[in-house]
């Protein structure tokens, strides 16, 4: 979905990793008024913590199946 150019900003940054070759990380960030018309505000109930996280081994688990 296009967003208007003034509701996004890109960073870009470079450097040596401790392994010693360069790495570059990008960044992408879209205004939270820009999400709105998709539905997507900090007001709704998915958008807070709303209990624990699941165990370790569930996220494992789930990482072996997407592999079959």
């Amino acid at each position: 979905m296009p967003f208007p150019a003034e509701a996004l900003r890109f960073d870009l940054s470079c450097g040596i990793g401790p392994d010693g070759r360069w790495r570059c990380w990008v960044g992408v960030k879209v205004a939270a008024e820009a999400l709105r018309p998709l539905g997507l505000h900090p007001d709704q109930p998915s958008a807070a913590v709303d209990g624990p996280s699941p165990p370790r081994w569930w996220h494992a688990e789930a990482e072996r199946r997407s592999y079959r």
